[in-house]
């Protein structure tokens, strides 16, 4: 049991990092002064989740789940 923990307490560190570096890394979700017009639905917001952005938009989410459910884990006592 105390290796299986080890195994998990370092999954959950690179977990944390790889999470801050996409978090860091992602650009800001205002998007200017084209949203006063209504004209924010563009073709770059349409094809946004098939583009490297979008993958790590997902990835972050997916990381996302994986450092909660991995602190859960790491919090009950086995």
């Amino acid at each position: 049991m105390a290796a299986l923990r080890v195994i998990l307490t370092i999954l959950f560190l690179i977990v944390c990092v790889v999470y801050v570096i996409l978090v860091l890394s992602q650009e800001g979700k205002d998007a200017g002064l084209g949203s006063i017009g209504g004209i924010g639905e563009t073709y770059w917001s349409k094809i946004r989740g098939r583009t490297a952005e979008g993958t790590r938009d997902k990835l972050t989410v997916l990381l996302a789940v994986l450092f909660f459910a991995l602190a859960v884990v790491l919090n009950l006592n086995f």
